[in-house]
């Protein structure tokens, strides 16, 4: 268990760095929001998700919107479903306790490590776990400090931390664009964000978008079939239409 855990830690240093810089940018821009320090840790601690508190910090304001938050940190973090249903392999003989206790570490990052290892010469959910307890240290170590910092930045505007929230963003949607295949369900995401912003207030073209998005990420692979058989049927009067006429 402790070499797996030593393992998990040492093969995620490189991101780790990275995460520390993402959260706290994080800190700073809760600082900014009202949010104390204490709110901050509690965050980091019950939800660790930095892309879910990114959305909670820009929605954090009185009297807090609890059911828009709640919604839209659910949607965002609907790809744990799919994180979790891959990780099975790794968690194979081990009870549902240990299962729901190390999957609260996950994170992208340590994730994508111990699939990348479990493929190559096989882990177990220690491997997992030592990676989540080293990105959830520094994570919230930085937004932590990044929180207290944010409070004597007078003048967000002047370092652009204003823009921090759609820079963030615009970099995590290209990170994720895979091609040609996504741009239907980006457009349809997008066009319903756009039309939840004008019709609705508050943050509800979050939760618009990311479900229209999905949904229609969901039944794309059903279009090609569903043209096929029309196609088919078509190809189908066509040739009775031509066999009546020749008779």
């Amino acid at each position: 268990m402790k070499e797996s855990l030593r393992r998990g830690a040492l093969a995620n240093l490189p991101l780790v760095v990275s995460a520390m810089a993402y959260g706290s940018v994080l800190g700073v821009l809760s600082g900014q929001q009202g949010v104390t320090w204490a709110e901050m840790l509690a965050m980091n601690i019950f939800l660790f998700a930095g892309s879910a508190q990114f959305v909670m910090v820009d929605m954090w304001s009185a009297p807090l919107p609890v059911a828009e938050i709640v919604t839209a940190v659910l949607i965002i973090n609907l790809r744990y479903l799919l994180i979790g249903a891959s990780l099975q392999p790794v968690f194979k003989g081990y009870g549902l306790g240990a299962k729901a206790a190390m999957m609260h570490m996950v994170a992208d990052e340590n994730w994508a490590v111990t699939m990348a290892e479990h493929r190559t010469r096989g882990t177990d959910p220690y491997f997992l776990l030592g990676g989540g307890l080293l990105m959830g240290t520094g994570w919230c170590g930085c937004t932590i400090v990044g929180n207290i910092l944010g409070g004597f930045v007078v003048d967000p505007e002047k370092y652009a931390l204003d823009f921090a929230f759609v820079a963030v963003f615009a970099a995590l949607s290209l990170s994720l664009w895979r091609g040609r295949a996504d741009l239907l369900a980006w457009g349809v995401a997008a066009l319903l964000a756009v039309l939840g912003n004008w019709l609705l207030p508050g943050k509800w073209y979050i939760i618009i978008g990311g479900l229209g998005g999905a949904t229609c990420a969901a039944l794309y692979p059903a279009f090609p079939k569903t043209r096929q058989a029309v196609s088919a049927k078509l190809a189908e009067s066509v040739e009775s239409a031509e066999t009546v006429s020749n008779d």
